[in-house]
């Protein structure tokens, strides 16, 4: 397998540990504010790391960290990402995997074999708007719905989130993303920021006008849209507010 990016520590992706991330290449979405733009394409001119430098890392890292975050990218996309992670989870290590939620049957194999500790599940937006905020024509939303199902009737420690943008995403639109996830353990709104990387910087999408506008949200707006999801999920939070 080959990845990305590589970071050796942080202190912020995986809650409670002390890990390092790895970015796999290639997704099946496009979602313009994606500050991540140069994973998306799997054959594109980042770098090249492969598994066992990853691996080799680990194995002398033991002790120090005690976590690895999966992200992407859409690590999900690889059939052979179950077999890096068996091989993470073998040296000792916990494992936190970010998805987009649209391969259901490869998130539930895996948590299935005791492979994943924690999920980072994103939801793009209020599902009549999926399409244009994912960058796609059209959107399994069956799969999408059965991963939320999924956690949500689980055992497994999971968060969903949000990165939301002006003007994709309103209160109401967060609002009904709530509904469908009431109940939820953990709800982030992540504000947009244009890293100079994003996606609508370099993609021809079907409504350039909207699109080209993409502006972070502003600070009472957000808090609204924090106070609408928090009436069905109440632990709702503003990723880095205080």
């Amino acid at each position: 397998m080959i990845f990305g990016g590589f970071q050796k520590l942080t202190l912020l992706d995986f809650p409670g540990r002390v890990a390092c991330t790895v970015f796999t290449k290639g997704c099946n979405f496009y979602c313009p504010f994606c500050h991540n733009s140069f994973l998306v394409d799997v054959t594109g001119k980042e770098q090249s790391i492969p598994a066992d430098e990853v691996l080799d890392y680990l194995q002398k890292r033991f002790g120090i960290l005690d976590g690895v975050c999966i992200t992407g990218g859409e690590p999900l996309l690889h059939p052979e990402t179950e077999e890096f992670i068996t091989q993470v989870k073998a040296l000792g290590y916990a494992v936190k995997l970010d998805t987009n939620g649209s391969f259901p049957k490869r998130l539930k194999a895996l948590a299935q074999k005791n492979l994943i500790d924690y999920v980072a599940m994103d939801i793009k937006n209020c599902f009549e708007k999926y399409p244009l905020t994912a960058g796609c024509a059209t959107v399994d939303m069956d799969a999408i719905e059965e991963s939320i199902d999924f956690l949500l009737g689980g055992s497994l420690n999971y968060e969903f989130r949000t990165t939301v943008a002006d003007p994709l995403h309103t209160p109401e639109d967060i609002e009904n993303i709530a509904k469908r996830i009431s109940g939820a353990k953990k709800y982030f709104l992540q504000n947009f920021v244009d890293s100079g990387n994003i996606i609508c910087n370099d993609v021809s999408f079907s409504d350039e006008n909207v699109l080209k506008k993409l502006q972070p949200i502003e600070e009472n707006v957000l808090k609204n849209m924090k106070n609408f999801a928090q009436k069905y999920v109440k632990n709702t939070a503003i990723r880095g507010e205080s």
